[in-house]
């Protein structure tokens, strides 16, 4: 299994209640030999939803994917202008950008959308 991108959801979930991941990404997020990887896009994503009341995250965002073990991925200017060579299965920019960077770097992005699997992209369903 490549490494991974975490989507929104599944990061979330991982920092509060990881039973509500798949097994089997649980256990690929779990193996000490995968590289996990967090969108710049999560944290953008999450501080507009938190600030409309729509979700809760730890104050300290970053601070709590870094405890996890896991990689921040920044958007580079590369993984922004993939997203025009995408079709147009899916209208979320924030799921967008994370498919184009998974793409680009080459990781396995997990997610529970359906959307995704529309795409030409490693995914692991959560």
């Amino acid at each position: 299994m490549p490494d991974l991108l975490l989507d929104t959801h599944v990061v979330l979930w991982w920092l509060d209640d990881p039973t509500l991941i798949a097994v089997e990404a649980r256990d690929h997020i779990a193996d000490g030999n995968t590289e996990i990887f967090v969108s710049s896009a999560v944290g953008w994503e999450i501080s507009i939803k938190s600030a409309l009341g729509k979700l809760r995250a730890p104050d300290d965002f970053e601070a709590a994917i870094l405890s996890a073990g896991f990689r921040e991925l920044p958007i580079t200017m590369r993984h922004a202008m993939g997203v025009r060579d995408l079709p147009d299965h899916h209208h979320d920019p924030f799921d967008r950008i994370q498919i184009s960077q998974a793409l680009i770097v080459g990781l396995t992005l997990v997610t529970r959308d359906t959307n995704i699997r529309r795409y030409d992209v490693s995914a692991l369903m959560a």
